[in-house]
């Protein structure tokens, strides 16, 4: 059971690190300078081109249909669209290179004038590919080439949202931290990809404590849940590395049931308490209402 307590008693324990001063992350945009940072939260929508992505409701079936998702989550209130050509689930098929970038310059062409767009992926021909076609963020999801993708990154002037995890990619099972208190581990797993990453000139990096992926060690429904919602609520945790963090909000299915589609509304408010700067959100609208409502409304 979550209370005010426990919430309050948080927050006291850990009021260093809820003091220390966080950079913020400018993009350019269409729009004007988008700045991920303290202050409003930042909503980043997502078009996955992969029909086995596990969230029918952000699946687009060709590059026409993903343009017009994209247009209207921004419309909706999103101010990145993240484009996805390969679902991150450990058992979905995986997508060639040559096909993801078939897939996703014609949409990144397409949005790139007129929203940020940001491109998931750990092929660094995909990043090329996309930032040479207008994508402004590279939402980094793999290890294995990670230095190539930051140097391109660098050459591009991109954003970078670094993922957590060791592995080639996050297809690929690995272990979460310790359920006892992850947050000591995810600092000591940025703090010195965050140092190279300036080291090869890339200077806005957000980080993301990866809870969107598989792990092998969260099987189980309830687990994986309260390990997320644990980890949200103290994404303040995370601000002495000085970079803004972005959080992946949960559907938790078996907590939710038919009700899935209010679990990242639910979820947000644990993470915008507790500090994240940016969620990626398939249900751009509804999270839109709940962030204002939470400005808009005071307890004291």
């Amino acid at each position: 059971m979550i209370t005010l307590a426990d919430l309050a008693a948080l927050q006291a324990q850990h009021a260093e690190a809820w003091d220390a001063t966080v950079a913020p992350v400018v993009v350019p945009s269409p729009a004007g300078d988008l700045v991920i940072g303290d202050g409003p939260v930042t909503l980043m929508g997502c078009v996955n081109l992969s029909r086995d992505s596990t969230y029918r409701e952000s699946v687009a079936v060709d590059s026409d249909h993903a343009v017009r998702m994209g247009r209207v989550q921004a419309a909706q209130g999103a101010a990145i669209i993240d484009l996805g050509a390969e679902s991150s689930q450990a058992a979905a098929a995986r997508v060639g290179v040559s096909a993801q970038v078939a897939a996703l310059v014609p949409v990144v062409e397409a949005l790139s004038p007129e929203v940020v767009v940001s491109v998931e992926t750990y092929h660094p021909d995909v990043v090329r590919a996309c930032l040479t076609a207008g994508a402004r963020v590279l939402n980094m999801t793999g290890r294995e080439h990670e230095e190539q993708m930051l140097t391109l990154a660098a050459e591009h002037d991109a954003a970078v949202v670094m993922c957590f995890g060791d592995a080639a990619n996050v297809r690929e099972p690995t272990d979460v931290p310790p359920d006892t208190d992850p947050i000591p581990v995810l600092l000591d797993h940025f703090a010195p990809r965050l140092e190279r990453a300036l080291e090869l000139g890339v200077s806005r990096v957000v980080i993301d404590p990866g809870m969107g992926f598989h792990y092998r060690n969260l099987v189980d429904p309830l687990t994986r849940s309260r390990h997320q919602a644990r980890v949200l609520a103290q994404t303040f945790r995370l601000r002495p590395l000085g970079v803004p963090v972005c959080n992946i909000l949960p559907h938790s299915f078996d907590l939710f049931g038919d009700e899935f589609r209010k679990a990242e509304g639910f979820y947000a408010v644990f993470a915008a308490l507790g500090g994240a700067h940016l969620l990626r959100v398939h249900e751009v609208p509804h999270l839109r209402a709940v962030l204002h409502a939470l400005t808009a409304l005071e307890v004291r």
